[in-house]
């Protein structure tokens, strides 16, 4: 999901550089909702990893 995220960032950096602004927002957005998607199942993960060790 990090790879998916920094593409989106990537696709919206290129977007602003070329002057398309509204693909560069949408990119960005989607960047962001991609990220924190990733954060969260990355904590839910990490809780399930210690709950099973106890």
């Amino acid at each position: 999901m990090v790879r998916y995220a920094v593409i989106f960032f990537i696709i919206a950096i290129v977007a602003g550089a070329l002057g398309f602004g509204g693909i560069a927002g949408a990119a960005a957005g989607i960047a962001k909702i991609v990220f924190y998607v990733f954060i969260v199942l990355l904590l839910i993960s990490l809780v399930q990893k210690m709950l099973s060790k106890a």
